[in-house]
């Protein structure tokens, strides 16, 4: 019996060996298989490891590759190192580089409904910028203004609100504003141009000298946390709030759409969840250290802060409404965009009354 049992076994053995295994086998063979490693160049629109909003792009790219393995691996290019500032949309759309980190309105000469998925003057917070895009059909209807573009778009980052910006005059009235100078871009833009003021488009980059050499008069950037990076209370006297051209602004990670379906389905939800990720990070960001920031320029360098008058930012809203409503008329795909983020705002208004609004005042109460 012990004979047969060896037999029996010698010949499994050698069956084994002679193919009767040849399925464990290739599929030993395929696991051992090394998995392909994805590596993408990211261009961006801000200073390389700028704070705030340059990091968001550094911790994007740590975090696909801690998700993935190291199968997805992204080098961040600073603006200027691999292409400038306002050419990420291009760069990105023909394929010199898989992806990108900008802001949309920076694109409203291609297309003017871009900059509605950055901020609308006096719009959305974050918080609703947020809800819109996630839960309200925004990132929809994002996606089919860039498919034409060669891009999938992502939000990846906000600042929260805004400073209204840095000024070389006082502003006491609308008629202050008349003449100056401004670095502001997007829907803002175009309103203070319809104001008075002549609004230039320039990177943050380049921002200071612009300042410090007379070439604007005014610039608005983002808040204290950046604006104090960047020392523009060296060359401006009077720091303004609040931003109403910029209440929630989105940055976004757009990516080349062939290089995203070329990625395997779990690559693809590494990039979206870690784009998701260091969207929730940058307002966390920026919460914890504007205030910081804010006392160190107003207490140790002396800028003077003042609030905008209430008539200004009466006049600058009236006309952001027309603006709007002129832009709707005249671009179908623009309308599409505003009536749905406008009807998602006054829902979030009517709501926020009683929880945001209401909670705000009552924390005030001694």
């Amino acid at each position: 019996m012990k004979t047969n049992i060896l037999i029996i076994a010698l010949a499994g053995l050698l069956l084994t060996g002679c193919g009767g295994g040849s399925d464990v086998s290739a599929a030993t063979a395929e696991q051992a298989a090394p998995e392909k490693v994805f590596k993408w160049k990211m261009v961006t629109t801000w200073p390389k490891n700028f704070p705030g909003l340059g990091m968001a792009a550094e911790n994007f790219a740590v975090m696909a590759e801690k998700m993935s393995g190291g199968r997805l691996q992204v080098k961040v290019f600073g603006a200027g190192q691999l292409v400038p500032a306002l050419e990420v949309f291009d760069a990105v759309s023909q394929g010199t580089a898989e992806m990108g980190h900008s802001a949309g309105y920076y694109w409203k000469g291609k297309t003017p409904t871009s900059a509605l998925f950055t901020t609308i003057p006096f719009g959305l917070n974050a918080q609703e910028m947020n809800s819109w895009l996630h839960y309200g059909g925004g990132m929809a209807l994002w996606q089919e203004l860039y498919e034409p573009f060669n891009l999938v778009p992502l939000a990846a980052g906000n600042t929260g609100v805004q400073m209204a910006g840095w000024f070389n005059r006082e502003i006491n009235s609308l008629a202050d504003l008349k003449g100056l100078k401004m670095r502001i871009p997007g829907l803002g833009g175009e309103v203070m141009s319809r104001v008075g003021v002549e609004a230039v488009n320039i990177p943050g980059g380049e921002l200071y000298t612009s300042m410090q050499t007379g070439v604007i008069d005014a610039t608005e950037w983002v808040g204290p946390y950046n604006d104090l990076a960047f020392g523009f209370h060296q060359v401006a006297k009077y720091y303004y709030y609040p931003g109403w051209h910029e209440p929630g602004p989105t940055l976004e990670l757009i990516v080349n759409k062939q290089a995203y379906e070329s990625l395997p389905a779990d690559l693809q939800a590494i990039v979206e969840g870690a784009a998701r990720a260091v969207n929730q990070d940058m307002l966390d960001d920026y919460t914890a250290r504007n205030n910081a920031a804010l006392n160190e320029l107003v207490n140790t360098h002396g800028v003077e802060l003042r609030q905008l008058p209430d008539d200004v930012l009466a006049e600058l809203n009236r006309v952001t409404d027309q603006v709007l409503k002129e832009l709707a008329a005249s671009d179908s795909q623009f309308k599409k965009v505003y009536d749905s983020q406008n009807a998602f705002k006054r829902q979030a208004m009517q709501y926020h009354k009683i929880s945001e609004e209401a909670y705000y005042r009552a924390r005030e109460l001694k």
